[in-house]
């Protein structure tokens, strides 16, 4: 949900089996055969729709699309969506307002959560951030990543990132 549940190791697997996969789609087609991904969607997003839903055709899998609006989520107890709804996924994202809609839907499934972004984090991004300073520069430690923007929750997951990567990182 953070980045600061794993450590460098860990980070580093992830992204050294992201450009394996990259460099090698076709061989890896059906990776997530017959599994299903659900995409709960409170704040909108081409991008992360785009790039999640593209991610699990490509490796032979689907993503379902539910957001906020269109189902009894504003309505319904989240706990009792969620578990309910958790039974046709194999793991679930979701892109929230609140970092702590997030830890109560965690709270109560049993699948993975992959956060797709909230107020205080957003882990995917680091991670495709981190991924492709790899490809461009070879390696990741001993970098140093200057980041001008806002201090928003891109800058928080980079911050957290790069600590465990061994990046010095100037905000």
């Amino acid at each position: 949900l953070t980045l600061q549940e794993y450590n460098g190791e860990w980070i580093k697997d992830v992204i050294d089996n992201a450009i394996k996969i990259k460099s090698n789609i076709n061989k890896y087609g059906d990776i997530l055969k017959n599994k299903a991904l659900i995409m709960f969607f409170e704040k909108t997003s081409t991008r992360t729709r785009c790039s999640f839903e593209a991610g699990m055709t490509q490796l032979g899998g689907h993503a379902i699309f539910l957001d906020w609006k269109t189902t009894q989520l504003k309505k319904a107890s989240l706990k009792d969506e969620i578990r309910c709804i958790e039974m046709y996924a194999d793991i679930v994202m979701a892109r929230v307002f609140k970092h702590e809609t997030l830890l109560e839907m965690a709270k109560y499934m049993k699948k993975p959560l992959i956060n797709a972004l909230c107020d205080k984090y957003h882990p995917c991004q680091a991670l495709g951030d981190l991924m492709t300073i790899k490809e461009k520069k070879g390696k990741l430690t001993g970098l140093k990543l200057a980041y001008m923007g806002d201090g928003n929750n891109v800058c928080n997951s980079l911050i957290i990132g790069c600590k465990k990567m061994g990046i010095k990182i100037s905000v």
